[in-house]
């Protein structure tokens, strides 16, 4: 059966930014527009994506939408979508359609797109400030464009808005505290991404192309119910695991090297977001199993910070000390532990940070308003844990038998009331796990 949100979540996202416009000292509205199509070519166009701030409050997966709520007007939620057009569904798929919008959305009253702006001339009088999408400026610009006409009318007795505020902070903050719903869907999601990982994990062996390896991946996730993979599939064997958004995904896998993969389904609109560093004939070498454990170990060190009222700065604070100690004690760093942590020397070789929030967006909004402190955990947050080491092909002061070897461990964690919950542990992880997997195919 489908996890899926029920409608009351929208709802109860779209009161709540109701009332906080509605406590605003200034007669405020705010505007979300959803996503357009994206020409490919010619007259095709790449797969819809929903603008993730609208579908957050809408549930609604078709393009060229918008949402407005005014808490002023007769209706507070208004819905602008595709009106219904036999002739254009016969082109490119089935509408909702106005009349359908509101008992299948929830929303007060639904309005043809081709209406929006008569709509907002009527809507911006008298309101004193707009919260829309800044990063969305040719909409912004427009809306501006349509207050700007209404200044012409101040002698009749017609007030336009006066000032324009960025919506993201209030709503983004709202965003990085997942719902118990919410994270129902995110077990889904990752449950599936699990499933992905564990089948290419048996599919993998030398001579077999890494783009085979991403077909087997995202042929799990679709047959599993996901719309897709929630961004690039990474499939790097030997030194194309030391590029980090390595996609290409073209080269044969080799007798000997490792291969990493970094992939996640999203399901419902929600991300899971997973790596696996594996060999590609099922036996880690002395040198891979080596680097391979000290790896695990800063996951495991980051974990154990992983509970309310901590950060994520601390977790990767904790796995860089663990990289460091065992760079040291491979040899791959000369000295004393101590003092390549003072030089911060580990940055050399983990290039990235330890992870990111996950949610509607693999890389998930996650700012308080208006502020730049970094946030203690809460429950409800979710974030990756990934630490990584990569030694490149062409470093001269390094071992030659360290060289190209790329190594990363990522997974999924939902902040608890006592600590975290792993949605993604089920993807074996540890030597043993991994060679006893591989094997078993």
């Amino acid at each position: 059966m489908a996890v899926t949100l029920p409608r009351s979540e929208y709802q109860q996202r779209r009161k709540a930014l109701l009332q906080w416009l509605a406590e605003h000292p200034q007669t405020a509205i705010a505007i979300i527009p959803g996503a357009s199509l994206q020409t490919r070519s010619n007259d095709t166009e790449y797969p819809f994506r929903q603008n993730s701030d609208f579908y957050y409050l809408t549930g609604f997966n078709e393009p060229d939408a918008c949402l407005v709520l005014a808490p002023h007007a007769d209706c507070q939620v208004q819905l602008f979508c595709q009106a219904k057009d036999p002739q254009q569904e016969v082109w490119h798929g089935r509408r909702l359609g106005t009349a359908a919008a509101v008992a299948t959305l929830g929303v007060d009253v639904a309005y043809d797109a081709d209406d929006l702006d008569a709509h907002l001339l009527h809507l911006f009088d008298g309101v004193e400030l707009v919260l829309t999408d800044h990063d969305n400026q040719a909409f912004t610009a427009h809306c501006q464009e349509l207050a700007a006409e209404l200044r012409q009318q101040v002698r009749r007795g017609v007030y336009p808005p006066s000032q324009w505020q960025h919506l993201s902070p209030w709503l983004h903050a709202q965003r990085l505290r997942k719902s118990d719903a919410e994270i129902a869907v995110m077990r889904e999601a990752a449950r599936i991404s699990v499933d992905a990982h564990k089948r290419a994990m048996r599919f993998a062996a030398p001579g077999r192309f890494e783009y085979q390896v991403a077909a087997e991946l995202e042929h799990e996730f679709v047959m599993q119910g996901a719309a897709a993979a929630a961004y690039g599939t990474i499939c790097g064997s030997g030194d194309n695991a030391c590029i980090l958004h390595y996609t290409e995904n073209s080269a044969a896998m080799r007798d000997g090297d490792l291969l990493l993969i970094d992939a996640g389904a999203e399901y419902q609109g929600y991300a899971a977001d997973i790596t696996r560093t594996f060999p590609v004939n099922g036996r880690f070498s002395d040198d891979q199993r080596a680097l391979y454990e000290w790896v695990l170990k800063a996951q495991e060190a980051a974990l154990a910070t992983v509970k309310p009222g901590s950060t994520l700065e601390r977790a990767h604070e904790a796995a860089a000390f663990v990289i460091t100690e065992g760079l040291v004690a491979l040899g791959i760093l000369q000295g004393k532990v101590n003092a390549h942590w003072q030089q911060a020397s580990y940055r050399r070789f983990f290039i990235h940070g330890l992870g990111h929030w996950l949610g509607l967006d693999v890389h998930d909004v996650g700012q308080a308003p208006q502020t730049d402190k970094v946030l203690p955990f809460e429950p409800g947050m979710v974030i990756t844990v990934e630490p990584g080491v990569y030694i490149p092909v062409d470093a001269e002061d390094i071992e030659p038998r360290w060289h190209g070897l790329g190594i990363r461990i990522e997974d999924d964690v939902v902040i608890t009331a006592d600590g975290y919950e792993n949605l993604t542990d089920e993807v074996p992880k540890t030597v043993a796990e991994i060679e006893a997997w591989m094997q078993s195919k």
